[in-house]
Formats: C-alpha cells, structure tokens, sequence
C-alpha cells in the first residue's frame, strides 16, 4: 500500500504567537493537549483533526510531515538502508502511536508514523478550507529523490509539468491520485526541504492575514493546474509554509 501524509507538525520558539498566526491566516481553531515533549497544540479544520504544534528552542522552527506506515521500525531500517538517516529512533508516544524522525539521503527531514487503531484516520475533504493539500519536495535533483522515495513509499510519477528554465514540476502519489510534487530548488530556503500548502477559501484575504500577522509572502501569487493559486510564505517565527485557494 502506498503511504501519504497523515499529519503536519510546526516546531516553534513561540507557541502562542504561532498559534495567533495560523488560526489567523489559514482559519484554524485549536485544542490543548500533550505529548512526550510537553503541552501540544492541535489544530483543527472544523471538526477534524490536521495538524499540530510544539514550543521547542533548541531545534530550527518548520512544519514536518508525518508519511504513514504499517512498521515505523521497519521503514527507518529501509530509509537507512536506501542512503537516508535516522535522526530520532522509533519510539512510542503513549496512546497514540510510533514515530521516527528521519531524513532522506540529502536531508530532508519527515517523520515515519503508525497510528494506534483507536486513532481516528478521517480526514476532511480534499482542498475544503483548514485542509493540508499537497506536499512538495523542493530538491537538489529531483530525480535522484524521487527513487529515493518511490520504492520505499509506492508512489508513482502523475502529470510532469514543465517550468521553462525552471525544469519540470513532477506530480507524484499513489496510483489513484497525485498528493504532491517535485522540482529542483529555485526559491527561498534550503536547496533540500519539504513544503506543505495549507487550503484558504480567498487566497487574496490570506495573503493580506499573512503581511498583517508579521509574515512574509516569500513567492507569488502563481497560478497552477486547475485554475487555483498558491503562494510561498514565512510565519513570523521563520517557518516556511504555503498556501492554496481562489482568488478573488
């Protein structure tokens, strides 16, 4: 079975100003809990559950995705063996699943993940408002990534859009559907990194949230397939993020 993304976590020196951000900018709301390293934000999408935050200073700040799998020990021991790293070894976080922090062979980090079975996996609706709808490899060589990453994971190549002197934007997923894509680094930030889009309803509002928040609109607005437009931003802590919706 091929894996996807089942969750995204903002590390942050601030949690109460990242949290006035978000709910601010991409319409969250939040619930109070913990996890083996302190409190723990979640946010929410209406009814569900998308993402979380933790206040930590010793670490860079940034979103991490987490991919699921069916053996978190097992995956580590492939990504290793694949030319990856271990960064955090497996390990339990009571009552809600197994992790392990990793990175690919030219340092991307993410995070292998199996829930526990009373965890509940509904998502909400692809692209709706609050939604975290693609995910993007920004890579040095993205070709070199891609079978680092498809064996591992199943996915396979979709739509391949080029880019003119920017090269070729490879859509990738399971076979049903795309869930991201790949491209060599242009932009902003390390040559090597995951990027997640955050769903908006009015991206032109978002924007204006964005700059009002003490964020920066770091590339954009663009358009891409579909007729929707999305943006490249920091929130005001340095944390790289994106954004996706309609204008207008």
């Amino acid at each position: 079975m091929a894996s996807d993304f089942v969750w995204f976590e903002l590390v942050t020196p601030d949690a109460k100003a990242a949290e006035a951000f978000y709910t601010s900018v991409v319409g969250w709301t939040t619930e109070a809990s913990s996890g083996p390293a302190g409190p723990y934000t979640i946010f929410k999408a209406g009814e569900f559950h998308v993402g979380g935050m933790l206040e930590m200073t010793d670490v860079p700040t940034g979103w991490m995705g987490y991919l699921g799998v069916d053996d978190v020990d097992a995956f580590a021991k492939k990504v290793e063996a694949a030319g990856g790293v271990i960064c955090k070894p497996p390990q339990d976080i009571p009552n809600v699943g197994r992790f392990a922090v990793v990175a690919d062979p030219q340092g991307a980090m993410f995070i292998l993940f199996k829930g526990e079975p009373s965890q509940d996996p509904v998502r909400p609706a692809p692209m709706s408002p609050g939604s975290l709808g693609w995910s993007e490899l920004n890579a040095a060589g993205w070709e070199r990534a891609f079978d680092f990453y498809a064996p591992l994971f199943g996915w396979v190549k979709h739509e391949a859009v080029p880019m003119g002197e920017m090269g070729v934007y490879q859509t990738f997923g399971p076979e049903a559907a795309a869930i991201g894509g790949m491209c060599d680094s242009q932009g902003p930030g390390p040559s090597h990194h995951w990027l997640y889009y955050f769903c908006v309803e009015n991206l032109d509002e978002a924007i204006e949230r964005v700059k009002a928040g003490g964020g920066q609109i770091l590339i954009g607005p663009m358009e891409v397939p579909g007729g929707a437009w999305v943006v490249n931003a920091t929130d005001p802590q340095g944390a790289m993020f994106a954004l996706v919706g309609m204008r207008g």
